[in-house]
């Protein structure tokens, strides 16, 4: 099919690349131009494992514009992957959706054509895209423009892997949308297409569910989804919080419960509390529509309260031990909300680095993938960039582990220690797993390490 996508953020240019590569003709659409001419020139925006190689291979299926007349008038489905960034009142601001929409209906040409809401988008949008479509277009027909909601459920980090392998696609519409995006999905729903070497599909996995709903429903299951996953990391947490009160540990506590399968080990994992674009943004827009029909959520209220208490209690935790901050050298290690991207926003190190700037703290930072991003979106900030993660380590008083890089957990943190000025590292991912050799203080959340034995000493 010939496929629009409206929006080239993390959304929008992983859905269609991944249609791409499923063999469809895909012009994506933004209003960028500097973003749009570096995807010409086949460089990616965002830092997504894979996601250059699947570019690659899906490039002759793939083409760029900033111009709605050229991408919109013969495609078959149009996908609107425009941001939705909350507002301050927790309302997600829609000027980019509704100026996307509007945009398709002056350019949609009369032919039967699909319009997807694949932006995460409040519940209602759907009929209000409708609305918008049928009063821009400029030869509107009823029958003919059917608008699609189809929310995305990709993890960051390893958005091609779900992609290509969903647990569930969520269509909500009338039929004859939905036809049309059993049809697109046709190479997903049956699994038909050749799995890539560097994504290959799981041994255990068959074929995702397709979920038929009304437009409403879909809507609903996207924002009900993530502020479950919102509320079992703030659970767990707050569990975390007792256990070190009562001397339990986390890690003990939530793999004993994770094995009830009514509960499950994902999303049980105590830190420094969920990030991203997602979670916040998703939980904070439900409950203000429960509000606009009288209605309390206190339920999703609590889980962002413990969310943002979490943050607070890892810079509590390093002033337990430090006292005051002010002229002191502390190393935030990771910068993106989560491993494995450089998507920064709502991300734990942002409030940690801006608290300690306030407390007269120096902050020295690094992440494997995020800084050159931070340089343009936390400029705001003040902090020194370190080129590695031994180089912000070296002199400090503190160390702060925000993310949970696979290359902080392989860190030999006896030798790390050492070059300390004061050997402290609040261990906000509960990345270090042995008792270190070496005199440390090691704050983690929800446990304490073990400590060492004369037994392991010989050993």
């Amino acid at each position: 099919m010939n496929v629009t996508i409206v929006g080239t953020g993390y959304v929008g240019l992983g859905t269609g690349v991944m249609l791409a590569y499923l063999g469809h003709q895909v012009i994506g659409l933004d209003t960028d131009p500097t973003k749009i001419e570096s995807l010409k020139r086949g460089e990616i925006p965002i830092y997504e494992p894979g996601l250059d190689q699947l570019l690659a291979e899906a490039q002759a299926n793939l083409h760029w514009t900033t111009d709605y007349a050229h991408a919109i008038p013969n495609a078959d489905v149009i996908f609107i992957c425009v941001g939705t960034p909350p507002q301050s009142d927790g309302r997600p601001n829609l000027s980019y959706l509704e100026g996307a929409a509007r945009s398709i209906a002056q350019n949609l040409n009369g032919k039967t054509q699909v319009i997807v809401n694949k932006s995460t988008v409040p519940i209602g949008s759907g009929d209000w895209v409708s609305r918008i479509i049928e009063e821009h277009a400029v030869d509107y027909h009823a029958n003919r423009y059917f608008v699609v909601s189809n929310p995305e459920f990709l993890r960051e980090g390893t958005a091609l892997g779900d992609s290509l392998y969903p647990d569930r696609i969520v269509l909500g519409g009338i039929a004859a949308g939905l036809v049309r995006m059993r049809q697109l999905y046709a190479p997903l729903i049956h699994q038909s297409f050749k799995a890539p070497d560097y994504v290959p599909r799981p041994k255990e996995y068959t074929v995702p569910a397709v979920v038929e709903t009304t437009l409403t429903s879909a809507e609903m299951i996207k924002y009900a989804a993530n502020a479950f996953l919102a509320l079992k990391i703030s659970y767990a947490n707050e569990i975390a919080g007792l256990c070190e009160r009562v001397g339990a540990n986390i890690d003990e506590v939530t793999a004993g419960i994770g094995f009830d399968q009514r509960i499950g080990h994902r999303f049980l994992a105590a830190g420094a509390g969920w990030g991203g674009s997602c979670f916040g943004k998703d939980t904070s827009a439900l409950i203000t529509t429960g509000g606009d029909y009288g209605y309390e959520m206190p339920i999703l209220s609590a889980a962002i309260e413990v969310n943002q208490r979490q943050r607070s209690t890892v810079i509590d935790k390093l002033q337990k031990h430090l006292r005051l901050l002010k002229g002191k050298r502390v190393a935030v290690l990771g910068m993106a909300f989560k491993p494995n991207t450089d998507d920064l926003r709502d991300a734990p190190a942002h409030d940690f680095i801006a608290r300690l700037n306030l407390l007269g703290a120096t902050v020295v930072a690094h992440d494997p993938v995020a800084m050159e991003r931070a340089r343009k979106e936390w400029a705001h900030l003040r902090y020194q960039e370190a080129a590695t993660a031994q180089d912000a380590i070296n002199g400090a008083d503190a160390v702060i582990i925000a993310t949970e890089w696979t290359e902080y957990r392989r860190l030999n943190w006896n030798s790390k220690v050492r070059s300390m000025r004061n050997a402290l590292v609040i261990d906000a991912r509960n990345v270090i797993s042995e008792p270190l050799d070496v005199p440390a203080v090691i704050e983690q959340i929800g446990k304490e390490l073990p400590e060492r034995t004369a037994a392991d000493a010989v050993a």
